[in-house]
């Protein structure tokens, strides 16, 4: 294409600048050939000129087109040169915050100087195993990509991070590490990541300074390679260092320091352990006080002091290492405070008894004065003899520093092999990841050897990256099969042999070194003379004899000569060297070890003279004094050639780390820095390389669908998609050179690109034009059919109008004339019927007037006639009682005469013989006939006895029931009582109120004049009580809304700190059984090492973890509800737990104490198991108390029951017959005969009087006993009336009575009354409680007071009783919802029901079919009292479920049907429990089938825990299977065909269609709810599921589309919205709306109505605040940074927009880093409800397929 073309009118290109390096502008006018200026318009609008050559015109940059100038990738870039790069990097770091750009194989890095949300473990897992081109560049990314080629290739990787100081390198190399460490893992628990991460802060503390430019300069390279095993998991690490810059210990410029660790020693000088090592201020010391800089700003010294002690403890370094390690540092410290003067006349050259030189011997435990004399002399050792020479002041203080210098040196090599022994690889080793921290290019004011040392290591650095792109490029072509022409790059081999050739820079230094008296001024002539006339890459400067340029590759660099010597050198005399190695230290003896066994003996202290002479040889030298002797430049250059030779070994990762102001001021970004960094670290060279050949890369499909509107229809009638994109290609660009197609991609030469986007632009706005022209004239149609249509409605309005006006005047007329006629009729009519009503109203009065007066009269005759009647009835009845009374009193005088005669006459007759003969005639049969009915009178009063006394007895229960109902009954009359008062009262109340109405009817009067004047008042009042009303209505609407939002604050708020209980129990639960796998892990670990047969599981440890899975819930702190009603009962359960575990655990000693190998366990101590015993004897005392005082009290009531007893126990035991005296035996009967005569009429009459008394005893009783009963009902019948007169009387009085005293009394009787009866239950309750203390106590006792036989017996005997079959009657009726296991059977079950059990092989069958099989089971167990089968059985479900679960981890139907079969036992365990607020929907069946003697609401807490698990294995394993589909379908799939149009890929990008659709996600999720609801989980659960797997597909969907850049358009917000709500509509058809999935898809959906919306006025960035609640600032801030406009349909987000909405943002919510990504890993607190199970237990069928024949069915 001609200049002319591309430099038209219009077109943007760079010129430069002094202030900005480049800067844009527009041309004016177009270019012509021959034109010797360029108009430009700058950005400002101000007018320039750019002068050119018109013989050889260079012509500026061109500018890429806007929707390139964030691009990724700058090789993307149409046109690349350094103005573009320069200016995209800009745009990325200041406009979208981005800090992370791709440039090829490299990723330039820019130090923010600023904490980014950009490294959390989100952000880790969601580059992980991504390719590099999908997400956003990121040092994840090049870590995720080396570790993806390492697993792929099987080949060695390496990351190369450099940069200049301050860039950041070191900070990246930690994020990458701490990548590797939490993807790739450890192989087994040993940590072996942490390691590797403890590794940084120490290295960091002993290599790391502050420098002028970077508070944490690294002063030292490190190539840390990171091992992994066959598996790609972490198993070691190693860790070489090259370089440390050991001039800074002991001197720093102005503002910089020394390495950190001094500081942090002197920072924590007053810790109790550094009290001997006199540390004290950084101030004091002379090596850390030269800086003036011992602070800096947010460092805590102290508290990283602290940090690199915890890592030397993580690596394995002893404390008292770390002790003697931080002793050496602070005699460094002491060595560097020791005071030399100049030497006199006496030769003297140190104080002897100087503290400081104390202070380092005795740290260092070596010879004071042997320290004194050989820092101030030297040893000159000749072929024969050696000579001790004294040194000036200048020689001794280097000396001294030489050794601090070496000292530290020294114990820096031995922190690393520390490290690397800590880090040493565990097993073999499969593949390794190299991380390469070195130092960048680095050019000073005055530069020195180290400067040269480090640049020279960058030449090669730089080469190995030269060859590296030159190999890639050349792969790309070759593989592309596009014809390859060798592209000219630059190679610096010319530098680098200048550096290390044979007579080059080095060789020439070291070779001076050799000499006597070299000098840094003769090896610089040495310099001049050998290269400066040879070398393009020499020079001399102009001004200088002691200094050389080198020409690196990032420009020229001029080296002071002075001290390149002397470092190079690195001197440190053998004497000291000696001194240190015989030191009492045993870190100096591994600094300075000796070889052999042979030592140099230290010179004697001489008295006389300078001269000593001592045996010649050095054969005796260690070997670390033989590498010492080797010059510095020769190490550094053999350990960079094998850093090479590493480095080509491995595929390299480039991260070029920049600078972007050299004030550290977060996000300000200084060209002229940004340009000499990015032309010093190579990223300009990748652009060359590139922009030389075809750096703009489409393919076929790509660039069809990008460039479809350019095609022509005859172009596209080809099938071939291939021929289609070369026929437009050869249409379009006319020179064939600028492009070449591959076999799957398009190659284009810079700038073709932009040429095709300008013609795409062209041809989209002229299609833009003509539907702008079609839409504007169906706009103008529309609107001119809608305002005729208005017109004629408006007429027909209108004459409608006066039509109703007419008929509206005539209907009103007609009206009218009604009106009158009836108006008058009304008036007629009222008139008459006002005479009518006076005059029957006359009538009326007149007519009842005369009927009173006639009534009057009637009256009183007849009372006249009455009173009449009663006076002659009385005079009547007086006469007839007198006469009555005379004849009844004559009566009785002749009677008693009568009576007397006879009387008279009946003595005289008794007094006569004939008649006691009469009487005694016939006696003696008469006797023995009384004898028989005295016998029969005998049995007659036993049985009265004995009915007397039942009787006595239902007769006491009645008067007792009676007496409580009396005592009731006194107590309603005491009310009655009240009640009466109250009437009393209310009846004077109504006197009153008579009273008072008469008083009230003469102020009625007073009232009626005053009401008409109150009326007046009553319209004003009336007016101000309506707008008072109205206030009162409005303030206590906003009361109401207040309150109820406090209301819902605090609801909130509650249901929050439920949720994160919730959450933090259920987090416990879930690290309980993270640590129970780490612990099943470590015991299979030490079981595959060992096999041993000692360490086979004996059966008292089963019985053990069998005792631990029984009782896990009393390790939990979290209660339940379904503990609630046992909290009384948790002291006697504990008791039974500790007496089981107690017993247990001796039988376990008794064993282990039994067996061969016990005497080889046997420790010295206390066993712990006695320690619990006596604990628990300790307890036991105290219950012993209570019972004592139990049973004392039990004692005397029973001896007071007894006394009452008494009288009834002896009539009881005698019967009538002894009482009287009659139960004589024969013997006396026969000696009493001649006394039986005389005796036997008292006899008779005795018997006589005790029958009558007898039976007038038990008559009496009977009437007694008939009275008190119907007094007793009468009482309860007059009660009862009275209470219900009381009852309507309250009645009444509430409603008469306002002030309501009498119902509150009532109301508060009924409180005392519940009270009262509380309390009863109470006392009921802790009677039951005492009951089964008392139990559970005895039981106790009794077996901790045997002995330890007696108790094995006892066990061996229960064991027995337990495994055999238990004898349970079975009933001849139906089935009993009972099922019983034997002892031998119950593995049996356990497999049958649990291990083995497979729902679709038992078609019919429950999904609980397990549940309820065990609890059928624990229901027979509870009928026999037999706990220890309970929980064993318990255990038993609970280990093989977990097993079964364990087993079949990744079966997401068996983890379901164990999650239901576990709820439905949590179910069982409660509704059939003793907790009666779960039986409330019970059937009385069901409540027939609970337990009767054992309570296993207990258990619920460790089932409870055991579905958490359950549910969370669930939850991992649908996230599982759906992460993988999240992003392709709601992201990449194109749901809406043709919405969305291809953009230009970056570098890396290989687009292909995506792996799964929406469609395939839905089905997914049907699948999973069709699973849940075939096992018939609960459906609260299943929302609770769901709930947590949206919250996945939305966290997973939201952190990749902020991660992606390429995803934030227009398009794809409309795309990502369709995609939602179809998730919803989803949610919605299966019932799943009200579970709360909707609601965590909120964040997502804001992001897709975020990407829709505008984005330019005020009023936009507001609506953005106030839509986007539930996204963070730092995501709306990250969305719109990386918003992508359509090319040429849409403009960029500007940054004042951004700023705007960031300041909204700032106000709305408080400061503070929020969170970018979303914690996909959280996981909601789960509620496992409880629901009433409808299943009758004795219903229950069992398919014959499960095979339970050995249960029995009871």
């Amino acid at each position: 294409m001609a200049a002319a073309e591309l430099y038209a009118q219009g077109t943007r290109v760079w010129i430069p600048d002094c202030l900005e390096v480049w800067k844009s502008a527009e041309l004016t006018r177009g270019y012509k050939e021959g034109d010797s200026f360029l108009h430009l318009r700058l950005e400002d609008g101000s007018e320039s000129t750019f002068p050119l050559d018109p013989q050889c015109p260079q012509l500026p940059f061109l500018r890429n087109p806007d929707y390139l100038s964030g691009e990724n990738d700058l090789v993307a870039l149409s046109y690349l040169h350094e103005p573009a790069v320069l200016h995209t990097l800009r745009a990325r770091f200041l406009e979208t915050n981005t800090i992370y750009t791709y440039c090829g194989i490299i990723l330039v890095a820019i130090n923010p100087y600023k904490q980014l949300p950009i490294y959390e473990e989100p952000v880790i897992y969601a580059y992980s195993g991504q390719n590099m081109g999908d997400m956003d560049p990121h040092i994840f990314a090049v870590a995720e990509d080396a570790y993806k080629e390492m697993s792929r290739n099987n080949k060695n990787q390496s990351l190369i991070i450099s940069g200049e100081s301050g860039a950041g390198k070191t900070a990246s190399a930690k994020y990458a590490m701490r990548y590797f460490a939490l993807v790739g893992g450890s192989l087994d628990d040993s940590s072996m990541e942490e390691k590797v991460l403890a590794s940084s802060p120490i290295m960091e503390a002993f290599g790391n300074a502050k420098t002028t430019r970077n508070d944490n300069s690294s002063r030292f390279g490190k190539y840390v390679e990171i091992c992994f095993s066959h598996e790609y998991r972490i198993v070691g690490a190693a860790m070489k260092t090259y370089l440390l810059e050991k001039s800074r210990l002991t001197f720093q410029a102005k503002a910089e320091r020394n390495y950190h660790i001094f500081y942090q020693l002197c920072a924590s000088a007053a810790l109790p352990e550094f009290q001997g090592l006199g540390l004290g201020g950084a101030e004091s010391f002379h090596y850390t006080n030269q800086g003036q800089c011992t602070h800096l700003e947010a460092t805590d010294d102290a508290a990283d002091l602290e940090s690199t002690r915890n890592a030397f403890s993580l690596l394995g370094v002893h404390e008292s290492s770390q002790l003697e390690l931080f002793s050496l540092l602070a005699a460094i410290l002491h060595l560097g405070n020791i005071r030399l003067r100049a030497k006199d006349r006496h030769e003297e050259s140190c104080f002897p008894g100087d503290k400081a030189l104390g202070l380092f011997c005795t740290l260092l435990g070596v010879e004071k004065s042997q320290v004194s004399r050989w820092l101030c002399y030297r040893k000159l050792v000749t072929a024969s003899e050696t000579y001790v020479k004294p040194m000036s002041r200048q020689q001794a203080l280097n000396s001294r520093d030489a050794l601090a210098k070496h000292i530290y040196g020294q114990l820096f090599k031995w922190i690393v092999s520390r490290i690397n022994k800590a880090l040493r690889a565990s097993c073999r080793q499969q593949a390794s990841i190299g991380i390469l921290d070195i130092y960048g290019f680095e050019t000073f004011t005055v530069n020195s050897f180290e400067q040269f040392c480090i640049n020279y290591a960058n030449e090669k650095l730089q080469q190995h990256f030269n060859l590296h792109v030159f190999k890639l490029e050349q792969e790309e072509y070759m593989k592309e099969e596009i014809p390859w022409t060798f592209i000219d790059f630059y190679d610096n081999q010319p530098c680098i042999d200048l550096i290390e050739a044979r007579l080059g820079i080095l060789d020439l230094l070291n070779e001076e070194c050799k000499m006597p008296k070299g000098s840094d001024a003769s090896w610089a002539q040495k310099l001049y003379d050998k290269h400066l006339h040879h070398s393009p890459h020499f020079q001399k400067p102009k001004m200088s004899t002691e200094a050389f340029i080198v020409h690196h590759f990032a420009g020229k660099v001029e080296y002071q000569c002075s001290g390149f010597l002397e470092k190079n050198q690195d001197t440190v005399h053998a004497e000291l060297i000696g001194l240190l190695r015989a030191s009492k230290s045993a870190l100096l003896g591994e600094l300075f070890p000796e070889e052999g066994d042979g030592s140099i003996a230290l010179p004697s202290r001489r008295s006389h003279g300078s001269r000593v002479t001592v045996r010649p040889g050095r054969r005796s030298l260690p070997a670390t004094d033989k590498e010492h002797k080797k010059p510095i430049s020769t190490q550094f250059k053999a350990s960079l050639h094998k850093l090479m030779e590493t480095l080509s070994s491995t595929a390299p990762h480039y991260v070029r780390c920049i600078k972007p102001n050299d004030r550290k001021q977060p996000f300000e970004f200084d060209a002229k820095r940004a340009v000499e960094q990015l032309r010093a670290c190579g990223v300009l060279e990748t652009i060359q390389i590139s922009a030389s050949g075809y750096p703009s890369r489409w393919t076929y499909v790509e660039f069809f669908s990008r460039y479809r509107a350019l095609t022509y229809p005859e172009e596209l009638m080809g099938a071939d998609e291939r021929q289609t994109c070369q026929l437009v290609l050869k249409r379009l660009l006319k020179d064939p050179s600028k492009y070449q197609c591959g076999k799957s991609k398009i190659f284009f030469r810079a700038g073709q690109v932009a040429f095709l986007e300008e013609l795409r632009g062209r041809r989209l706005r002229a299609a833009c034009v003509i539907i702008q022209k079609s839409l504007r004239c169906w706009l103008g149609r529309r609107h001119f059919l809608r305002m005729r249509a208005a017109a004629i409605c408006l007429q027909r309005f209108f004459r409608g109008f006066l039509a109703r006006r007419l008929a509206r005047h005539l209907r009103r007329t007609s009206a009218a004339l009604t009106l009158q006629k009836n108006f008058k009729m009304a008036l007629a009519r009222r008139s008459y019927l006002r005479t009518q009503a006076a005059a029957v109203t006359i009538q009326a009065f007149a007519r009842g007037m005369f009927a009173r007066r006639l009534h009057r009269q009637m009256v009183a005759s007849q009372k006249a006639v009455v009173i009449q009647s009663a006076v002659r009835g009385w005079l009547a009845r007086t006469k007839y009682l007198r006469v009555r009374g005379a004849a009844v009193y004559l009566q009785c005088c002749y009677r008693r005469m009568r009576a007397r005669r006879e009387l008279r006459q009946l003595r005289i007759e008794a007094k006569s013989v004939e008649h006691y003969k009469q009487l005694n005639k016939g006696m003696e049969i008469k006797v023995m006939q009384l004898q028989c009915k005295v016998d029969e009178q005998a049995r007659e009063n036993r049985s009265l006895s004995e009915q007397l006394s039942a009787l006595r007895a239902s007769h006491n229960e009645e008067v007792e029931r009676l007496c409580s109902e009396l005592r009731g009954l006194r107590e309603d009359k005491a009310h009655e009582t009240r009640i009466r008062e109250l009437q009393e009262q209310l009846q004077r109340v109504e006197l009153e109120k008579s009273s008072s109405e008469g008083r009230l009817g003469q102020e009625i009067e007073e009232l009626k004049q005053r009401l008409t004047e109150l009326e007046a008042m009553k319209s004003n009042l009336k007016e101000e009580k309506d707008a008072l009303n109205q206030r009162i209505m409005e303030q206590s609407q906003e009361l109401e809304d207040q309150l109820r939002q406090h209301v819902a604050a605090e609801s909130q708020e509650l249901l929050c700190q439920l949720e994160g209980e919730r959450a933090r129990y259920q987090n416990l639960v879930k690290e309980c059984a993270r640590l129970e796998q780490c612990c099943e892990n470590l015991q299979d670990e030490v079981a595959f090492h060992k096999r041993t047969p000692s360490l086979q599981r004996s059966p008292s440890s089963d019985s053990i973890l069998d005792s631990e899975c029984s009782y896990p819930s009393s390790l939990s702190t979290a209660p339940s509800r379904d503990d609630a009603d046992q909290q009384s009962e948790s002291s006697s359960q504990s008791l039974d737990q500790e007496r089981g575990r107690w017993r247990q655990s001796h039988e376990w000693r008794r064993l282990r104490s039994d067996s061969p190998s016990s005497s080889l366990n046997d420790d010295d101590g206390q066993d712990p198991y006695e320690k619990a015993y006596l604990l628990l004897l300790g307890q036991l005392n105290v219950v012993t108390e209570d019972l004592a005082r139990t049973r004392e009290e039990l004692r005397r009531a029973k001896a007071q029951l007894a006394h009452e007893r008494k009288p009834f126990e002896i009539f009881k035991r005698r019967n009538i017959a002894e009482i009287l005296g009659l139960n004589r035996s024969p013997e006396k009967m026969i000696e009493e005969d001649s006394m039986r005569e005389e005796d036997l009429k008292y006899a008779y009459d005795a018997l006589r009087v005790s029958n009558k008394l007898l039976e007038s005893q038990l008559q009496e009783e009977q009437q007694q006993h008939e009275q008190e009963l119907e007094g007793l009902r009468l009482d309860i019948r007059s009660l009862k009336q009275l209470s219900k007169q009381q009852q309507s009387l309250i009645q009444d009085l509430q409603q008469q009575q306002e002030e309501g005293g009498l119902q509150h009394q009532i109301v508060q009787l009924k409180r005392e009354n519940l009270d009262l009866e509380g309390q009863l239950e109470r006392q009921e309750k802790s009677m039951l409680k005492l009951q089964k203390q008392l139990k559970t106590s005895r039981k106790q006792i009794q077996d901790l007071t045997a002995s330890r036989e007696a108790r094995l017996l006892e066990q061996k005997v229960k064991v027995e009783e337990t495994e055999r079959p238990l004898d349970v009657p079975c009933p001849a009726g139906a089935f009993g919802g009972m099922l019983g296991c034997k002892a031998e059977d119950e593995g049996r079950l356990i497999s049958t029901i649990i291990t083995d059990f497979k729902l679709q092989h038992n078609p019919g069958a429950l999904p609980a079919l397990p549940a309820y099989i065990l609890f059928m089971c624990f229901r027979h167990a509870d009928s026999g009292h037999d706990e220890h089968r309970i929980r064993s059985l318990f255990a038993a479900a609970v280990s093989g479920i977990k097993r079964v679960v364990k087993k079949h981890s990744e079966d997401f139907d068996v983890v379901v049907l164990w999650l239901t079969n576990t709820c439905c036992l949590i179910n069982c365990l409660r509704q059939y429990g003793r907790d009666q607020s779960y039986r409330l929907a019970n059937t009385p069946k069901q409540n027939q089938h609970c337990l009767k003697n054992f309570d296993l609401a207990s258990h619920c807490q460790s089932l409870g825990d055991l579905a958490i698990q359950i549910y969370q294995q669930l939850i991992r394993l649908a996230q599982k299977k759906l992460k993988p589909m999240i992003v392709a379908a709601m992201l990449e799939s194109e749901t809406i065909q043709g919405l969305s149009s291809a953009r230009p890929p970056g570098y890396r990008k290989q687009p292909a269609a995506p792996a799964y659709t929406l469609d395939s996600l839905l089905q997914q999720l049907s699948s999973f709810h069709k699973a849940l609801g075939r096992h018939q989980l609960e459906p609260v659960v299943v929302g609770q599921a769901f709930r947590q797997l949206f919250f996945t597909v939305s966290g997973v969907a939201l952190n990749y589309l902020l991660l992606r850049r390429d995803a934030c358009s227009w398009s794809q917000g409309v795309q990502l919205r369709y995609n939602v709500s179809q998730l919803e509509e989803w949610l919605r058809a299966k019932g799943l709306q009200q579970s709360g999935a909707m609601e965590v898809l909120q964040p997502l959906i804001q992001a897709a109505q975020l990407l829709q919306v505008k984005k330019t006025t005020e009023e936009d960035a507001e609506a953005i605040c106030c839509l986007c609640t539930a996204l963070t600032s730092p995501q709306i801030m990250k969305i719109l940074r990386a918003y992508t406009p359509a090319a040429g349909l849409e403009e960029r987000v500007s940054p004042s927009f951004i700023s705007s909405v960031e300041n909204r943002l700032a106000e709305r919510t408080p400061a503070g880093l929020c969170q970018l990504l979303v914690d996909t890993a959280h996981l909601f607190p789960v509620h496992l409800p409880f629901s009433c199970s409808p299943v009758q237990l004795d219903e229950l069928r069992i398919p014959d397929s499960i095979n339970l024949t050995f249960l029995t069915r009871v």
